[in-house]
């Protein structure tokens, strides 16, 4: 129960890593967010977790 809101921004994250790869994406190695799928999704599920754990009250 405690870790829904973690959960949460992993999977938002993830699907807007992905969506952000498949419509912004580059294939050049220079672009290192967006010239594969995994970097994309694993960099935005982490930003997802930490966006929505700002709003965590304590």
């Amino acid at each position: 129960m405690k870790y829904h809101r973690s959960i949460l921004g992993i999977i938002i994250g993830g699907i807007s890593g992905y969506a952000y790869y498949y419509f912004v994406g580059c294939s050049r190695v220079s672009c290192l967010i967006a010239s594969k799928p995994l970097n994309s999704v694993v960099y935005f599920s982490i930003m997802g977790v930490l966006a929505i754990n700002i709003f965590n009250k304590k």
